[in-house]
């Protein structure tokens, strides 16, 4: 089995939700970015994705960010506190739904990300996320 791996060796390891919505990690230019194909688990109406299956795979890619940044400071939990999603575009089955995290802003105790998702073409997202967190290091 390929363990996804953080820029420091440490496997990766994806919250339960982002295994049942069929998540794999690219590594693109170091930084992790998620792939979810499509299937019925995240489809609403017949040929469209559900919009709770892309709000989830906006915040698995900011914890996949946070916990890649996060991985040579030792044990850190990391808890979403708000999230607020924008829904610009009809996710379809065509082609499986990218999703990245971007660190906008790193505390010690919270975290400010934003989590951009798209099908074809990066330029052209299907929704993006604001997310904090909070940073419970140990």
């Amino acid at each position: 089995m390929n363990v996804p791996r953080t820029a420091i060796g440490q496997a990766m390891e994806l919250p339960p939700y982002a295994e049942w919505l069929g998540c794999s990690i690219d590594w693109v230019a170091g930084d992790p970015q998620l792939v979810m194909p499509f299937g019925e688990h995240v489809m609403g109406w017949p040929g469209l994705l559900q919009g709770g299956a892309i709000a989830g795979l906006l915040e698995v890619a900011g914890i996949a960010a946070l916990t890649h940044r996060l991985a040579g400071e030792g044990t850190a939990r990391i808890k979403p506190v708000t999230i607020t999603t924008n829904y610009l575009r009809t996710g379809r089955d065509r082609h499986p739904t990218r999703a990245v995290g971007v660190i906008l802003r790193l505390g010690q105790r919270t975290a400010n990300v934003e989590a951009v998702a798209w099908q074809e073409d990066r330029d052209q997202p299907i929704a993006t996320a604001r997310l904090n967190y909070r940073i419970l290091r140990g």
